[in-house]
């Protein structure tokens, strides 16, 4: 970096402190998540040449090993967590050319009682030489992780802004879109809201204004990235108890619409909705899988504590019944909501489902259909619906032709099928009443040859009709 640029950087751009907590790899089942998971730490240390710059005590680059290495012993002695160190801009000097990929990882991912002292010792021998690559140092970065499912971080500590051709906020947005890494936090010493309104869009920024701010900031952002951050879903029901569950649930992105986790609902052995653990570091809309669906916008959960969502899904159950025998090889109803054509749901007879609580109409698949305008679901209360037992009708024709089934209803003839026109001999199950069944053979071209029979179905009963 030539002199004048050096100055214009310091005097502008003091030592900064870039956190980036990248945690949670996508997990698809709950299992993943659990208490005893490692978190992975990986810290990507600055030594470009302008880290010779002074600040506070000492040079940038001795304050920051300095205080980096003291706060690696604090790491020692916790369980399930594995840290590792890359640098970069500390292997090729900027002079004859700059070298933008200049990043290397120094210490690849172990126990952190095992890390420390080598991390400790490589620090000591690392001199400032080069430029800053933190957005191609970022992109590195994401493959130094295990493949293997953890909480993964990153702590990237620099004095400076991107030197290269590279996009930092691009490469967050990347990483998160791919479902690598997660929404970052951005820690900058002395930055002002200038620097704070241009780290915004790499993630959450926090603003170090002294040396002493700097190891209180360091030590939440990891206390946040070790101590998980949990949500419990309470789904109440009408008495407003967080009693409903066995639905499914699913977080988005509320930005992006990307799928984060999906999981059933559970009450756990306690007798309370189950904890899951999730990234603290975005917004969310969850929705929830009950019959209809009900959503909730805008969550943004309080990182390294436990969260609690409420959402009222109030359910009773509805019960779809033959009064007999089943003479149906397949028996299905539409259920809406009263007054709405949208369908809700198909539900196969012989089942019980559940839906939130209030008013439904329930299209039944018989022949004729069957409609109940006003069916009421209460809470964790069973409604059933119990249709009668079918009859069977078989037709017998002398040849092909035309025609159908009417229902009769007083004064009035319901249509209720067409009969099949290439077929000889027909079966259809009918539900009890009174029939009438028009026909024409095709052979006969005047309205005076339909056949008509009157005919009555009764439960369980088999009907022969010949027409001709």
């Amino acid at each position: 970096m030539h002199k004048s640029v050096l100055t214009l950087f310091i005097r502008y751009k003091n030592f900064r402190v870039l956190i980036l907590g990248i945690s949670l790899l996508m997990m698809s089942s709950a299992s993943r998540a659990q208490s005893g998971e490692t978190t992975r730490i990986l810290f990507i240390f600055d030594a470009s040449f302008s880290m010779y710059g002074e600040w506070q005590s000492g040079t940038k680059i001795e304050v920051a090993k300095r205080m980096l290495c003291e706060f690696l012993d604090t790491l020692k002695p916790m369980p399930n967590l594995e840290i590792a160190l890359r640098c970069f801009g500390h292997r090729v000097p900027l002079r004859p050319y700059i070298d933008c990929k200049d990043t290397k990882l120094e210490v690849p991912f172990a126990s952190a009682d095992k890390n420390v002292p080598l991390m400790k010792a490589r620090l000591k021998t690392i001199l400032p030489t080069g430029t800053t690559p933190i957005a191609y140092s970022l992109g590195e970065a994401a493959n130094d992780f295990p493949a293997t499912y953890g909480r993964n971080v990153i702590i990237l500590i620099t004095d400076g802004v991107e030197e290269c051709d590279g996009d930092p906020c691009a490469i967050s947005l990347a990483l998160q879109q791919k479902g690598v890494v997660l929404k970052p936090f951005v820690l900058g010493i002395g930055l002002g809201t200038m620097f704070a309104d241009l780290m915004g869009c790499i993630g959450k920024f926090y603003d170090i204004t002294s040396e002493n701010t700097f190891k209180t900031v360091l030590n939440m952002v990891v206390n946040e990235a070790i101590n998980r951050t949990t949500v419990q879903v309470n789904l109440l029901d009408t008495y407003k108890k967080p009693d409903e569950t066995n639905v499914d649930m699913t977080f988005y992105d509320q930005s992006t619409g990307e799928i984060k986790y999906n999981y059933l609902h559970t009450i756990n052995n306690r007798g309370n909705p189950d904890t899951i653990n999730i990234n603290p570091s975005i917004s969310y809309k969850l929705l929830v899988h009950t019959i209809p669906p009900v959503e909730k916008d805008n969550i943004i959960l309080k990182a390294g504590k436990h969260n609690t969502i409420t959402l009222d899904a109030p359910q009773g159950s509805l019960a779809l019944h033959i009064d007999g025998a089943n003479t149906y090889k397949s028996m299905q109803a539409i259920i809406r909501k009263k007054g709405e054509k949208k369908t809700l749901h198909v539900q196969d007879f012989i089942q019980t489902e559940n839906y939130l609580c209030g008013k439904y109409e329930v299209e039944i698949l018989t022949l004729p259909r069957i409609i109940r305008t006003d069916i009421d679901i209460s809470q964790s209360k069973t409604t059933t619906i119990t249709i009668p037992q079918a009859g069977i009708l078989t037709l017998m024709k002398q040849g092909e032709g035309s025609g159908s089934i009417y229902l009769e209803d007083g004064k009035k003839l319901v249509w209720v099928c067409n009969l099949k026109d290439l077929v000889t001999q027909e079966n259809i199950v009918l539900q009890p009443g009174n029939y009438r069944a028009e026909f024409r053979s095709k052979i006969f071209k005047k309205s005076v040859n339909t056949v008509e029979r009157r005919f009555k179905i009764e439960s369980g009963i088999s009907t022969t009709i010949k027409l001709y």
